[in-house]
């Protein structure tokens, strides 16, 4: 039985300039919480993780964003917050995160109480580089189990100044197999994100279809939108492999140990002129990572960069080549699935 995991489920992000950005925030959180039903416990924990995140950023970093999204896992809804600095990051989070330890002279509670309130939390600093702190509150009756052996996160961002973003994104899993697309719609705002939602759409209707099939579907569907570049990629734990067709500027690779392979996508406007799809393959084995974006983040990334990120949670590695990459005039996707089973 598949599960369809999302088709479109973007952040909101806050700057984090001045103190009165924090309370802008935290309301947000507040908000997003009340919205998705959460009860009154759990929306008290999002109110404060988002002031906790807040507050690190403006004493230690002087400036970032705090990424806001709904979370679902299991059938379980939830609030997703991930906060993103460029600061002096910390050269032993350890020993950062006990209470009454600080870098700064402060009084060290930040981080401890943020782990403490959250029900996921993840974190990842190096000196220099700054620090990215990714956490999920789930409604308080019902926390999802957490054994599924597929781990997705993702960040979906507007170009800075809209209020839509016109990439989406979805992710269908069954026992062992996994499809994944990105979207991007020609262009920014709401006809943007009208195009690639059609093409996400495709996905609750048509899995266990190939890639390139996938993409014919996306095609028709787009022909009435202004187009879209679109990739999809079906994993195969069982088999040990990934199949993947792109048309336009989604950038895919798989990396395993440290070793990355990049697959192609072709030139073309899916719901335009999609003259050729072909599929591409990879080998996919247990701990491998597929990552796919949007050209909204650039290319010249590597994970060698970044000692550790890719033993931690999807989500994280997502927000870090975010924070790093994005190209500040686009729609920025980034999406990171790995699977844990033994196939």
């Amino acid at each position: 039985m598949e599960t369809l995991l999302s088709t479109g489920a973007r952040q909101t992000r806050y700057w984090i300039r001045d103190s009165s950005d924090i309370a802008v925030a935290r309301r947000a959180g507040s908000a997003l919480a009340t919205r998705l039903a959460l009860d009154e416990t759990a929306v008290g924990r999002v109110a404060l993780v988002v002031t906790e995140a807040a507050t690190n950023i403006l004493k230690h970093a002087g400036r970032g964003e705090i990424l806001i999204a709904p979370a679902r896992s299991g059938g379980v809804v939830g609030v997703e917050v991930v906060a993103l600095d460029a600061g002096p990051g910390m050269s032993n989070v350890a020993s950062s995160m006990r209470d009454g330890v600080s870098t700064s002279g402060s009084y060290g509670v930040g981080l401890g109480s943020m782990q403490r309130l959250a029900d996921d939390f993840d974190i990842y600093s190096t000196p220099n580089a700054g620090t990215a702190v990714w956490m999920a509150i789930w409604a308080s009756a019902r926390k999802p189990i957490h054994d599924d052996p597929w781990k997705v996160g993702t960040v979906c961002i507007p170009l800075d100044g809209e209020d839509v973003c016109g990439d989406a994104w979805g992710v269908v899993v069954a026992p062992g197999e996994a499809t994944v697309m990105v979207a991007d719609g020609l262009g920014h705002g709401p006809d943007a994100a009208a195009a690639s939602e059609a093409a996400t759409a495709v996905l609750g209707k048509d899995h266990g279809q190939t890639p390139a099939t996938l993409l014919d579907d996306a095609h028709a569907g787009l022909r009435a939108t202004r187009g879209a570049a679109v990739a999809v990629a079906c994993i195969d734990s069982k088999k040990g492999e990934v199949v993947f067709a792109g048309i336009g500027n989604i950038a895919a690779c798989v990396t395993c140990d440290m070793q990355r392979k990049q697959l192609v996508s072709l030139n073309g406007i899916v719901g335009s002129n999609m003259r050729k799809v072909q599929q591409f393959d990879a080998l996919w084995s247990r701990g491998c990572m597929l990552i796919m974006h949007s050209d909204g983040l650039g290319t010249r990334w590597s994970l060698d960069t970044y000692p550790g990120l890719a033993s931690h949670h999807p989500g994280l590695v997502a927000a870090v080549l975010y924070r790093d990459f994005s190209r500040d005039r686009d729609d920025a996707t980034v999406l990171v699935i790995r699977n844990n089973e033994i196939g």
